[in-house]
């Protein structure tokens, strides 16, 4: 009787012992599930460097773009092209980054990707320099940045465009053979373009703030700069695209509002002085605010940006943060961020079937990535501040819920999509052979001029240099992708693509907080 009891006793720890440890594991999956999002690897270490491994991917994009003398050229099918551009003028703009697939330099979207570049550092410079990336992106800036500040010879002259867009895109030819005329645009007090002047000191006055503790000489001069351009900008009042018409061909503006403030707000933050403050929340946020109403953050409207940058004041600035102004910016903010979660009641229907954000044909994945970076700062303000919720329509949401929302655009854009293929080019296993890029689909040996280069337009071989980080334009609505050369509407890369989503991606390596105050 004792015996057996003994042996029963024994068993009976044993299978207690199992017993408590499977539930201690089942508990342990469903934390982690809660915390990392069922069915997804949310915060994960897989996933952390998934997109660590995308950001080195994307970064390699600026360096397919560069113009001028290339130093320390990391491209092996790429050289010094373009060097005499501005010469006529007696000016070196040289430097910059070609649009897209084609040899032109358009300042606008360019000072776009400059704003947004010195953005993701300003933000998530600790998790780019963690996966080695910050050197590149502060490099990749300042080759923008030197040739924006040699656009601005004069106080009220800035050189907006460079290259005849009809010229050049009657040519197919690697930048490097091109020999073309590069004419030059300018807005002045006569012909102003309030936008790109704006736009402008928005990314001179945020690459003040990027290279402030590492080149001081430099970071005083960008502000400068930026100072001198934003009073051109607003005392020279007028829309670009209305008095250089040849530009709305390419990049029209629906207005300039938006990049008052975006360049004051810029402003704000990289000199503390209140006059910028005032700016955009006086006279002019009643002008341009467009209050309650989300709009989509691109290269042409940067209302959602500036809502979400001042959203950073109310969050961080106890000084100035009850002003009235500033909390309608917050509270657009959080209209945006509603619209985006896919389960809030005030969601916007502009999505697939599987769930990416889908407004334009033309280049469809700007708004998703843009918007998914947007959420990605709104969730990190929310953590660092300890603000636990925001509230659509009665709903609460959480910072992780702004999260999971950017997460899926990412993952959509890495392959978790219908066509199983990524659009980031050179990014896993299956991504478009056919990009839209001259110099990648010409061999560097050729020897071709502006016209013999077109059969390689309609060659059916598969680009024979790879344009490694480019972002394409994305899927149909129907989630369908036609990876053909001459499918420019799908499968163009752009400059301005790659500053989003190496800001998207740059806030997706690692889950921290953001610093309070970026001086």
């Amino acid at each position: 009787m004792g015996e057996k009891s003994k042996k029963g006793g024994w068993c009976g720890w044993i299978i207690a012992l199992v017993v408590v440890a499977a539930a201690a594991g089942a508990i342990v999956v469903l934390f982690m599930k809660k915390h990392n999002g069922s069915g997804s690897d949310a915060a994960s270490g897989a996933s952390e460097k998934k997109y660590g491994d995308a950001l080195k991917i994307a970064m390699q994009f600026f360096d397919v773009q560069k113009s001028g003398k290339l130093v320390n050229n990391k491209i092996s099918w790429r050289g010094d092209s373009a060097v005499k551009d501005g010469s006529q003028e007696k000016l070196d703009l040289s430097q910059g980054m070609y649009d897209a697939g084609d040899h032109m330099k358009f300042n606008f979207p360019m000072a776009y990707t400059a704003t947004v570049l010195s953005w993701a550092i300003l933000e998530y410079g600790n998790q780019m320099k963690g996966v080695g990336q910050l050197e590149p992106a502060e490099d990749s800036l300042k080759w923008i940045t030197d040739y924006l500040i040699n656009c601005h010879p004069k106080d009220d002259v800035l050189y907006i465009q460079v290259g005849d867009a009809d010229a050049d895109h009657k040519c197919w030819d690697r930048p490097e053979d091109m020999t073309e005329a590069r004419p030059l645009i300018q807005i002045n007090a006569s012909t102003p373009g309030t936008e790109v002047a704006a736009e402008t000191a928005a990314a001179m006055a945020a690459a003040s703030l990027v290279f402030k503790s590492k080149n001081s000489a430099y970071s005083s001069n960008l502000l400068k700069h930026a100072k001198q351009l934003f009073t051109f900008a607003d005392k020279h009042r007028g829309t670009y695209s209305e008095n250089i018409p040849e530009v709305a061909t390419y990049y029209n503006s629906t207005g300039y509002g938006d990049e008052l403030l975006w360049a004051a707000s810029w402003l704000y933050h990289a000199t503390g002085d209140q006059i910028y403050f005032d700016y955009a929340t006086g006279k002019n946020a009643d002008s341009f605010g467009n209050f309650g109403n989300p709009t989509w953050f691109s290269w042409d409207n940067k209302l959602a940006g500036t809502q979400v940058l001042l959203s950073r004041v109310s969050f961080f600035n106890s000084k100035v943060s009850n002003s009235d102004t500033l909390q309608q910016y917050k509270k657009t903010a959080e209209a945006v961020m509603c619209g985006l979660l896919p389960k809030s009641p005030t969601a916007t229907s502009s999505r697939t079937d599987s769930g990416l954000i889908w407004i334009t044909e033309w280049n469809a994945l700007q708004h998703p990535v843009a918007s998914a970076f947007l959420a990605v700062l709104y969730s990190d303000y929310m953590l660092t501040s300890k603000t636990d919720k925001m509230t659509c329509d009665g709903n609460e949401y959480t910072p992780s819920d702004l999260r999971k929302f950017a997460m899926s655009q990412a993952n959509y854009v890495l392959g978790d999509n219908p066509a199983k293929m990524s659009y980031l080019v050179g990014y896993g296993d299956k991504y478009p052979q056919y990009v839209h890029h001259r110099g990648a689909s010409i061999p560097t040996d050729a020897n071709t001029n502006c016209k013999e280069g077109w059969k390689y337009l309609d060659s059916t071989e598969p680009n024979p240099n790879v344009a490694t980080g480019a972002l394409v334009g994305g899927p149909f609505l129907n989630e369908t992708y036609i990876d053909s050369r001459n499918n420019s509407v799908q499968g163009e890369p752009t400059t301005y693509n790659s500053a989003v989503v190496v800001a998207l991606l740059s806030g997706l390596v690692s889950t921290s907080s953001v610093v309070q105050s970026f001086t």
